[in-house]
């Protein structure tokens, strides 16, 4: 339904109005029973991964197969728009803007801390603290951060761009299920759908806003004695709220594209001076070294589920990343579509799913790597003492190196930890700012981005939503954020996004088969078999979907047309 007047000109009301509902109270919620709502998530969340692990499990790695099948198939020439059609990106500013609105924020905050606790112990070794645990941890991180997370985000980004610039469908999550349930899309399900879309979507950008600042606080601490308080805290908010909503003003094309420019150009200095001045010689034997284990390991360590044992560490790690990358795929998904108009479908797959990889491998060796071998360097010095006489009894015992128990004691603090040890002046100091830059940039590219798929989603697809709603969204993402800092809710909402994070498991299983059918009749209808007579027009031979005056598409008469040939 389109809407050209009054207060809702230019949105789809019901979307808005109860989106917005849903998540003022749940923010309430959570604010005002921050304890008891995160007791109570976590009992849940608990009881999800323990016995919905193995689903995780194969819905990742299948997304990953049917992403790489696609990639290599006959399918991938297919172009997400017209045929005539080119890119609105290059294809600099594209992986910019992928990187950045995927995981720069997470790359910064885990890039020293992950290596770290795997370091100090893992199931896949005997001992921690060892040459041994060193090297499975760069392993374990890899994996993480690798092929299985990027490819939940492409399946989100893959049909939605399809169905949406190939199609003529609204650019919403509802569109991905039209193959399966055809016009009711425009019903209560498409309805349910982009709400519950809408409201992971604040809840995982408010979170990142407000867990990010945390760490700038950390890092300015370090370097300039800020005090870390909520008020400084708050403070940050405002600030990069106020920022980011400059940006989404601007819209994809100026402010997000030109700060994701940014963002790579400082992330590629950041990573050059830490691997000039670090163990250059380390890193890259890591990187190497790391990249062939990974590869050589990756189906063991897809399928790998810790049946026998079933000690919670699979529980507190790739169990809960994959669902927690699930509750981020409709935000990053959506985003990604929105850039990639006009590209192939294996474009699309070798663009985001392998470029990013190689660009996270190479930034986890030099950070995690160079955490790693002065850990390996604090050991050594530590056994030293104690042959010597100087260290005995319980102070004998090796607990871990000084980046190590720093990051135990407070995970935002691993990676300036590690520019005291690289360098205890300047430099260090130099090196700690860049990065309190970097995650204030990451952090505007991340929430203008959100925003701006908000604003999309509550607009029925537009890819330029009213000026209005970008406004009210970025604003309601800095009070979400600052309310729940202020109020100690954020533990709770980040319990409660892994909860959400099955129902999306369960959609992006059904995306899934909705893509590969749209794709098999649209094929079938160009190449039909020999003897055959031809399919009835798929979704390229329908009227598409008009647009309004605001850009809000409404539902064509026919978009998809199953054949009873097979």
């Amino acid at each position: 339904m389109k809407h050209d007047s009054g207060l809702v000109r230019g949105i789809d009301p019901t979307v808005t109005v109860i989106s917005k509902i849903l998540v003022i109270g749940f923010v309430i919620f959570c604010g005002l029973m921050a304890k008891e709502a995160g007791a109570f998530f976590q009992q849940v969340s608990d009881m999800v991964l323990t016995n919905f692990k193995w689903f995780y499990l194969l819905v990742v790695s299948g997304v990953l197969c049917l992403l790489v099948w696609l990639m290599l198939s006959r399918y991938g020439h297919i172009r997400l728009g017209r045929d005539d059609e080119t890119p609105e990106f290059s294809y600099r500013s594209w992986l910019a803007m992928l990187f950045s609105g995927g995981m720069g924020i997470g790359l910064i905050f885990w890039s020293v801390a992950e290596p770290m606790w795997h370091y100090a112990g893992n199931p896949f070794v005997a001992a921690g603290l060892t040459d041994e645990a060193a090297h499975t941890a760069m392993r374990i991180t890899f994996f993480h951060w690798g092929l299985h997370p990027w490819a939940i985000f492409i399946i989100v980004a893959l049909t939605m761009a399809y169905f949406a610039y190939r199609k003529g469908l609204p650019l919403t999550m509802r569109s991905v299920l039209y193959p399966l349930i055809g016009d009711r899309i425009y019903g209560p399900i498409g309805h349910t759908v982009d709400i519950l879309t809408v409201a992971i979507t604040a809840f995982g950008v408010s979170q990142s806003l407000g867990l990010g600042v945390v760490q700038m606080n950390s890092g300015l601490n370090n370097v300039l004695g800020i005090d870390i308080s909520v008020g400084n805290q708050l403070i940050m908010i405002g600030l990069i709220s106020f920022l980011a909503i400059l940006s989404v003003l601007s819209g994809v094309g100026r402010g997000i594209r030109l700060l994701s420019e940014w963002n790579m150009l400082l992330s590629i200095l950041l990573v050059l001076v830490v691997l000039a001045i670090g163990p250059t010689r380390y890193i890259l034997n890591t990187l190497i070294e790391g990249t062939g284990d990974y590869l050589n390991n990756i189906v063991g360590l897809s399928t790998w589920s810790d049946a026998q044992g079933d000690s919670g560490w699979q529980n507190w790690w790739t169990a809960f990343y994959w669902p927690w990358w699930m509750t981020w795929s409709p935000f990053v998904g959506m985003f990604i579509a929105r850039i990639s108009r006009g590209r192939t479908i294996r474009e699309l797959i070798m663009g985001a799913l392998i470029v990013p990889t190689v660009v996270t491998f190479i930034w986890m060796s030099v950070f995690g790597g160079s955490a790693l071998k002065m850990e390996q360097n604090d050991r050594v010095a530590h056994q030293a003492q104690v042959e010597s006489g100087v260290l005995v009894g319980e102070a004998a015992e090796f607990k871990g190196g000084d980046i190590l128990l720093a990051t135990k004691a407070e995970t935002t603090s691993a990676v300036f930890t590690l520019f005291e040890k690289i360098d205890d002046g300047f430099l260090g100091q130099l090196l700690s700012l860049m990065v309190v830059a970097l995650l204030a940039t990451y952090f505007i590219t991340s929430a203008d981005s959100g925003t701006l798929v908000l604003c999309t989603l509550n607009s029925r697809g537009s890819p330029e939503p009213p000026m209005a709603l970008r406004v009210v969204w970025g604003v309601m993402q800095a009070f979400i954020a600052g309310g729940l800092l202020y109020a100690g809710g954020l533990k709770a909402v980040q319990t409660a996004s892994i909860i959400a994070g099955l129902p999306i498991a369960v959609l992006t299983l059904l995306m899934s088969v909705s893509l590969y059918k749209a794709l098999r009749l649209e094929t079938a209808a160009l190449h039909p078999l020999p003897g055959k007579r031809a399919p009835a027009p798929a979704m390229d031979d329908a009227p598409e979907a008009a647009v309004g005056r605001e850009g809000v598409l409404e539902p064509a008469p026919v978009l998809l047309q199953a054949s009873g040939e097979r």
